[in-house]
């Protein structure tokens, strides 16, 4: 059973039940190991992955080997290379698991199947899509103008429930600063008398 990506499908996609049950047959899963790959620069990415239950991770490496964390995927995001689908070329990117995670992989084969039951999931689909470009656009002014606690809250507000389960250098990576520039700002926010749940 597929709780959490049957209820994408059925609440994002537009499906019924009986629609979901129609495609359920054509759904393939991966289990990822805590620390193994999705991807890996110069593979192909040929999927889009959607966890089901886990953490991923999507970052490159710049000339010094130093991880630049995009993105986070925890239960119910989506994560893809999405150049290297679109164009099939090399990636230039990795996508490993931060936890043991279940995903399922989408490609256009399934993306066909479920606009066959749906006729309106591209439609929807699309809607998501252009919904996730908004938010790389948001990120990457933030990336250039924002201080390093706007930075911080907004990481907090987009990723509620991860605080406990990624390592906190992995959340200086994601906001492009220091380890120790992140326990700064946690400081102070403590002293601010902001959320201790958050700390």
């Amino acid at each position: 059973m597929l709780p959490n990506f049957k209820r994408h499908l059925i609440e994002k996609g537009g499906l019924s039940e009986t629609q979901f049950q129609q495609v359920e047959p054509f759904l393939k899963t991966r289990m990822v190991a805590k620390g193994d790959f999705l991807l890996q620069q110069g593979d192909i990415c040929n999927h889009s992955f959607f966890v089901e239950q886990g953490v991923l991770r999507f970052y490159a490496l710049n000339k010094e080997g130093k991880e630049n964390i995009l993105q986070f995927a925890t239960e119910n995001w989506i994560v893809s290379d999405r150049g290297s689908v679109f164009f099939q070329e090399p990636s230039t990117y990795y996508i490993d698991a931060v936890e043991d995670t279940l995903t399922v992989m989408l490609d256009d084969d399934f993306m066909s199947e479920v606009a066959k039951v749906n006729p309106n999931f591209r439609a929807q689909n699309e809607r998501l899509l252009q919904n996730h470009i908004r938010h790389l656009y948001k990120r990457i002014s933030q990336l250039l103008g924002a201080t390093a606690k706007e930075r911080y809250l907004d990481f907090v507000n987009m990723y509620p429930d991860i605080m406990l389960r990624v390592p906190q250098w992995m959340i200086a990576s994601y906001l492009g600063i220091t380890p120790e520039s992140l326990s700064r700002v946690r400081k102070a926010l403590a002293k601010e008398n902001f959320n201790s749940d958050l700390f």
